[in-house]
């Protein structure tokens, strides 16, 4: 257990959260990974909570490989955001650091801030930032944002502070960088908060003691294609290391950007299609997918869901994820975003 590196817990009654950390406690009773706790609408067989656990893969997937037994952990916490007994602030592995979720907390109180959704995504935010600016890393070095809303329908105030953070550099500035993003309608949130935003961020420099290099000696690679829908508050995908993160894909037909007509079988295969279309962009099959998250409005489509994923992964390889959720944006019945291998990496800057 000292190997997980992040967990997400999905609770079905926001109310259980202190009965689920009792438990969670005697699980970890020294060291604490990052953690993202949040109440949906509905949970697969009807569970009252589920679980899921990112893992550090110390001597990686090559076997003898130079890297076996070479990388560590490391935890950080800062005074300028919120601690948590619970939680570890960040925690780096390799070329990765994961952020425990942030929630509008002022970090000297340790209570929710006074304000409305705006003034809650600039704390969030706010929090992030202090995490990243404590292990000297640059707040355009993250590579995906998770938003968790209390009311989907604030996104547009949300999304109206999020671009106050990003870009955040002249170089991302340059380029118009947004990270890849996924925004899931929460039925409810720690401390009754109306926003909860979470980060997933490149480590340029690994960690020690394997061998350093330059901070930005790896390139973030991200891409956009015609073929699936744009936009412009995020990357359809971002590739970092070994992995590609890929924004929420909801069923739109790139073309009209309007979402496909029928029913949740339509949307899915839309969906993934449009997934594919990213991946095939960037030289890559759907054989590479390594963990699925499907967000549904009806948690009794999974079966109709399943027909259809059935025939993009029929192996059924990937990790996944199934959550039902009170709403998704456009009004769609399902959402899909991925996590990707990218075995070649992406390359280093060149003396």
């Amino acid at each position: 257990m000292s190997d997980v590196v992040r967990i997400t817990v999905f609770v079905k009654n926001i109310k259980d959260v202190d009965a689920v950390d009792e438990v969670y406690k005697t699980f970890f009773s020294t060291y604490v990974p990052t953690l993202t706790t949040v109440a949906v609408a509905a949970l697969p067989l009807d569970a009252l909570v589920q679980i899921e656990a990112l893992v550090s893969n110390g001597e990686g997937t090559i076997t003898n490989a130079p890297q076996s037994g070479d990388l560590v952990k490391l935890t950080n916490n800062t005074a300028h955001a919120p601690v948590s007994t619970l939680s570890s602030q960040t925690v780096s592995f390799s070329h990765y650091n994961n952020l425990s979720a942030q929630l509008p907390i002022d970090p000297k109180t340790g209570r929710l801030i006074v304000g409305d959704v705006k003034q809650q995504t600039g704390q969030c935010l706010k929090n992030i930032k202090a995490i990243l600016e404590s292990i000297d890393v640059p707040f355009d070095d993250i590579v995906k944002i998770n938003i968790f809303l209390k009311n989907l329908s604030d996104i547009e105030a949300v999304n109206e502070v999020y671009t106050t953070f990003f870009p955040d550099s002249a170089i991302a500035r340059a380029t118009a960088y947004f990270p890849a993003r996924t925004t899931i309608a929460a039925s409810g949130l720690p401390m009754n908060a109306l926003v909860q935003i979470e980060a997933v961020v490149s480590h340029g420099d690994g960690t020690p003691p394997q061998a350093i290099e330059d901070r930005h000696g790896i390139v973030i690679n991200a891409n956009n294609t015609n073929n699936a829908p744009k936009s412009s508050l995020s990357t359809q995908t971002v590739a970092f290391s070994h992995y590609n993160h890929i924004s929420a894909q909801l069923p739109l037909d790139p073309k009209t950007d309007k979402i496909v007509a029928g029913g949740v079988k339509e949307q899915t295969e839309q969906c993934l299609k449009n997934i594919k279309a990213i991946l095939e962009s960037i030289g890559h099959v759907m054989d590479d997918v390594v963990k699925v998250n499907l967000f549904l409005k009806d948690i009794a489509d999974i079966d109709a869901v399943d027909q259809v994923y059935t025939k993009f992964f029929p192996n059924g390889t990937p990790a996944r994820r199934t959550v039902g959720v009170s709403a998704l944006l456009k009004d769609a019945l399902v959402q899909i975003d991925v996590v990707v291998a990218n075995a070649e990496g992406t390359p280093p800057i060149k003396a």
